[in-house]
């Protein structure tokens, strides 16, 4: 990424200053998360945006997930191809939330079909031992393959991504996905303690593994707390705030925008974007004239198309893909980042994808 000639020196920490982050500065999704007029409203899609394509399926043969996080060439070409494909106006880093546990060797895999497992699940004092702090050095192939896309990108922005303390802790403690969570809560319930010291430690580590995507060249951030919905507000407040709001802290000072979302989070929504996020992320169940109020009219939003609605005819997709859009009037003439109200999902037409761009990019032209 090129810097423009007028940009003051990055300071000693090597964060560039926010002010001059090169050509994607002034994409619509960067103008659109700052709450700045745009053309039309930036789209993009989360999870894996290219998981569905048959060139994603024809890379990714033979080779296992976390083996794939970890070849910079490999994660330029599966992160550039929905780019190509879709022309969205953004990419999203192809990498998975479980990279930085795996980086600070905790043993953990992601098996097809089940999700990340945990061998030895984290349940006393003494376990969280093994959450050693994250350094650059542990994942060198992070900066380089984000280095690889920023060049290949040039004004197209780098979203770079981790998973939330809330969502990481819960795979630690469960030792894999769980529906009911009732190893997590009993800990958050009747281990506080062990608990705080849980979700801070890992705070920690998804604020390093933010930051060496940003110093590489990222140009927007996005906290996915998948499970967080899981709580009522008053647990979120208490037991998981504090450290969501430490890791948006901890990225504050880069100035690039903080995007947050989580799945079922429809009474969260104020208290997530009180953690610290420029940009909330919306799932379907919520309108966004509706999230709207519920966050306040200071913060741009994401979403929230529901993805089973790919599935069905073109012209319901339009009609649906139109309410989403008109209830984002909500926010005035800018603040809307066009979304799925979860990931893509695989056995979905990429060609519907490709005319969902399509559609929100015409219809919203300003």
């Amino acid at each position: 990424m090129s810097e423009t000639s007028a940009a003051t020196p990055p300071a000693q920490t090597g964060q560039q200053p926010p002010a001059r982050r090169g050509a994607a500065y002034d994409s619509p999704l960067l103008r659109a998360a700052r709450r700045e007029p745009v053309p039309h409203t930036p789209v993009w899609f989360m999870r894996q945006a290219g998981r569905s394509l048959p060139e994603y399926l024809k890379v990714r043969e033979g080779i296992p997930m976390l083996d794939s996080c970890m070849r910079p060439e490999l994660v330029k070409e599966i992160t550039l191809q929905p780019v190509r494909r879709h022309k969205v106006d953004a990419a999203i880093f192809f990498s998975d939330i479980v990279v930085p546990l795996k980086a600070v060797g905790i043993d953990v895999d992601i098996k097809p079909g089940v999700g990340p497992v945990i061998a030895d699940p984290i349940r006393t004092l003494d376990d969280l031992q093994r959450l050693r702090p994250l350094e650059p050095d542990d994942m060198p192939y992070i900066t380089e393959a984000v280095g690889l896309l920023v060049d290949e990108l040039g004004s197209t922005p780098l979203i770079g991504f981790a998973g939330a303390p809330f969502t990481l802790a819960s795979y630690l403690v469960e030792g894999g996905p769980s529906k009911s969570h009732e190893k997590t809560k009993a800990m958050m319930y009747g281990q506080p303690e062990l608990w705080a010291a849980l979700v801070d430690r890992l705070a920690d580590i998804t604020s390093a593994f933010l930051k060496i995507q940003i110093e590489a060249g990222a140009s927007a951030v996005q906290l996915f707390d998948s499970w967080v919905g899981a709580l009522a507000p008053d647990e979120y407040r208490r037991s998981v705030m504090p450290a969501s709001t430490k890791v948006f802290d901890a990225v504050a000072s880069y100035g690039v925008p903080r995007i947050h979302f989580g799945v079922g989070t429809g009474e969260l929504l104020g208290l997530m974007g009180q953690a610290g996020a420029d940009v909330v992320g919306v799932d379907w169940r919520v309108p966004l004239n509706v999230a709207a109020e519920r966050v306040g009219h200071d913060k741009a939003l994401q979403g929230n198309l529901d993805p089973a609605v790919l599935f069905a005819p073109t012209h319901v997709v339009e009609t649906k893909a139109r309410e989403v859009l008109h209830a984002a009037q909500a926010l005035g003439d800018s603040g809307h980042i066009f979304n799925l109200g979860h990931g893509v999902m695989p056995s979905m037409d990429p060609d519907a994808l490709t005319r969902l761009v399509e559609f929100v990019h015409e219809t919203s032209a300003r």
